[in-house]
């Protein structure tokens, strides 16, 4: 196991397991919604042919993938996770799909300096989990070139992402948190950077400079179906996490979340039955 910060071991628990299961479960749904907000982000601010490239938090590795190629041969991507099931498997499909000009790391960003030097850094949906992003984006900012851009994708406030802010009002009023519990937590959640002042102060502390924020939204897939997107909400985001802290209380109440979220739901049902709702991110931007 790679070398992990005290602070950043409970996320690694969660990303590593039971995250990783769910996730996995629901790729199909999750990487076409996510990918949406990235390929923007990469549309407005692409790397250059022959740069070598960092993917922050890269997961399943689709973005390093879709970074490698944008790059071509001359170029490489580097894709970062914490969790090694995901690297695991981001190695395994870029195995499968022949890209040749890729690797993948287990590494914690916030406590290991890189050997490697980078001309462009990526993140979609990556930094927000980080303990102390401060110290992980030092980390990054040190291992990038003179005046090498930087281009993150992070969630909006949650009254402007209501796919996981329906569900979250919902359930989390009737899971009150316990004290104790043996589930790990993903660490800060998906709206750390949520805050334009909060993020443009971690990045100009990190030593970064010509930070933008660039606002972006797009309706987002988060079920085939009514009963795909309460299943979602009980297995990923605030809402998922509630329930599962909760334990034997929460699987005694699922079956009448379930009825609330179906009803709380039914409002994003599309006429061919998917079940779609607005999703709003920040494109972050900064140069070293």
């Amino acid at each position: 196991m790679a070398d992990v910060a005290a602070e950043n071991l409970e996320a690694q628990e969660a990303w590593n397991g039971v995250l990783f299961d769910r996730f996995l479960r629901y790729r199909d749904v999750v990487i076409p919604g996510l990918a949406v907000f990235g390929e923007e982000a990469l549309r407005l601010h692409p790397p250059k042919v022959g740069d070598r490239v960092l993917d922050i938090g890269c997961g399943f590795g689709d973005t390093t993938q879709q970074l490698a190629g944008l790059v071509g041969p001359s170029g490489s991507a580097l894709g970062v996770d914490i969790a090694a099931r995901f690297i695991e498997q981001a190695r395994a499909d870029a195995d499968l799909a022949g890209v040749g000009n890729v690797r993948f790391d287990v590494r914690d960003v916030q406590l290991l300096p890189f050997d490697d030097s980078f001309e462009y850094v990526f993140s979609r949906f990556g930094t927000m989990f980080f303990d102390n992003p401060v110290a992980a984006l030092r980390n990054v900012r040190a291992a990038m070139t003179e005046d090498a851009p930087l281009c993150v994708v992070v969630w909006r406030r949650k009254l402007d992402n209501p796919w996981l802010h329906v569900a979250e009002n919902v359930v989390k009023p009737l899971l009150p948190e316990p004290e104790q519990t043996d589930e790990p937590r993903c660490g800060p959640g998906p709206f750390s950077m949520a805050d334009a002042d909060t993020t443009s102060g971690q990045l100009q502390s990190a030593g970064f400079r010509n930070i933008t924020l660039r606002r972006h939204d797009a309706m987002l897939l988060f079920g085939r179906t009514l009963d795909q997107a309460v299943e979602m909400n009980l297995a990923l985001g605030p809402a998922a996490e509630a329930l599962r802290l909760a334990g034997e209380n929460g699987k005694e109440m699922r079956p009448r979340l379930e009825d609330l979220l179906r009803d709380a739901l039914a409002q994003f049902v599309g006429t061919d039955g998917t079940v779609t709702a607005q999703a709003s991110t920040w494109i972050v931007t900064a140069r070293a």
